[in-house]
């Protein structure tokens, strides 16, 4: 079992801290934590910095942390750049880079964007196989219905060989299909349900048995409060997922409670086939980080 933790990315304008953030990655690396991970968010009223710039700053900070995306909408970008800017991280860290992929659904705002959001599916899948090309192919010729290439050339290539690992998120059956045919693995979302991730996992399992496949990873995104409070704790989680979906009633997404409640329902996550569980603490990070390593991930 590997654990994972989210890197801070929503800073107000004028509020980010240098400091805090530096002794926040440089901690969860001490702790053993296995990953940590960003989230992409262009537009939006709350403040979040892009995925990319925090892990090149967080790369800089430590040594062995591996650092992703959960997820890069993928058809909102041009895949060239964005095959070049991801080498360039993996370049940069040595081979710690992790990248999670998403079609995004049809309520992006893909008209800010430049484009028909109508065919995203097949955009995304058209640009994964691109980035890869790009990624492993010394000469690229790609004929493709929204990208042309004759006889490119992206260098340098990532240090990871043939690239960095593919996490593909999405619920879909279709989705999951897509996850076995292109990916390393799978990531499940923080607004599913254990039992619903449970249920992908069996669909995947099915999939991959099919496919003859036995490298595959899977993943999961934990929303968690710890408090000795367990009450307080699922306060703090309600809150925190209105805050984030603009809704309530979400709740049963989350693990919440004191230290033995969020043990229970972690573990639930990874019976459920999670070989690596990210923590996604809704506030006071470097708190919940301590107390996550301290009292859950030592039990699980």
């Amino acid at each position: 079992m590997r654990f994972a933790i989210s890197i801070p990315q929503f800073v107000a304008d004028g509020t980010f801290d240098p400091g805090a953030f530096r002794a926040y990655v440089r901690r969860a690396e001490e702790l053993g934590f296995d990953s940590g991970w960003t989230q992409e968010q262009t537009l939006g009223r709350f403040p979040h910095l892009a995925p990319n710039e925090t892990m090149a700053y967080a790369f800089a900070c430590t040594e062995r942390l591996r650092l992703g995306c959960a997820v890069y909408v993928t058809p909102l970008h041009s895949p060239v750049h964005l095959a070049k800017s991801l080498a360039t991280l993996d370049q940069l860290s040595r081979g710690r880079l992790e990248v999670g992929v998403g079609s995004g659904g049809r309520n992006r705002p893909f008209g800010a964007f430049g484009l028909d959001g109508d065919a995203h599916v097949a955009r995304f899948t058209e640009g994964i196989r691109l980035v890869k090309a790009l990624w492993a192919e010394e000469t690229v010729d790609f004929g493709g219905r929204f990208w042309q290439l004759e006889g490119a050339a992206m260098e340098p290539k990532p240090f990871q060989k043939p690239g960095p690992p593919l996490w593909f998120g999405g619920s879909h059956p279709n989705a999951l299909k897509r996850a076995v045919r292109f990916g390393h693995g799978f990531f499940g979302a923080g607004s599913s349900t254990t039992a619903a991730f449970a249920g992908q996992v069996r669909t995947l399992r099915e999939l991959l048995a099919e496919a003859g496949r036995d490298d595959f990873q899977v993943a999961k995104r934990v929303y968690i409060a710890i408090d000795d409070d367990g009450d307080a704790a699922r306060r703090h989680a309600a809150d925190g997922l209105a805050s984030i979906y603009g809704k309530r009633g979400l709740e049963a997404v989350a693990v919440a409670g004191t230290p033995e409640e969020c043990v229970a329902g972690v573990r639930e996550v990874a019976e459920a086939g999670a070989g690596l569980i990210l923590f996604t603490p809704f506030a006071d990070q470097f708190e919940q980080m301590e107390r996550l390593a301290a009292e859950v991930m030592p039990r699980i």
